[in-house]
């Protein structure tokens, strides 16, 4: 499974991390993902994503059914 949210995109950053000594090794910045599961009326049945805590708010502002026709839209198979 991939580390990418399915709403906004979101993957994991890449960097330095840079310890006292200024010395510098890499590391990556994982976003916050959940797994959840909506129920899609107009269907009847259920859509699971993986989704960052800021995708989790606008799927509660926009509603399910407008973000699932947002990914159809993008050609996204749910």
């Amino acid at each position: 499974m991939s580390r990418r949210c399915d709403v906004t995109g979101a993957m994991p950053g890449f960097g330095n991390a840079v310890s006292h000594s200024h010395r510098r090794t890499r590391r990556r910045w994982n976003p916050n993902l959940q797994s959840h599961r909506y129920w899609l009326p107009s269907q009847r049945r259920w859509v699971r994503l993986t989704l960052t805590a800021r995708a989790l708010k606008t799927v509660d502002r926009d509603g399910i059914e407008k973000v699932v026709a947002r990914l159809r839209g993008r050609g996204v198979k749910l």
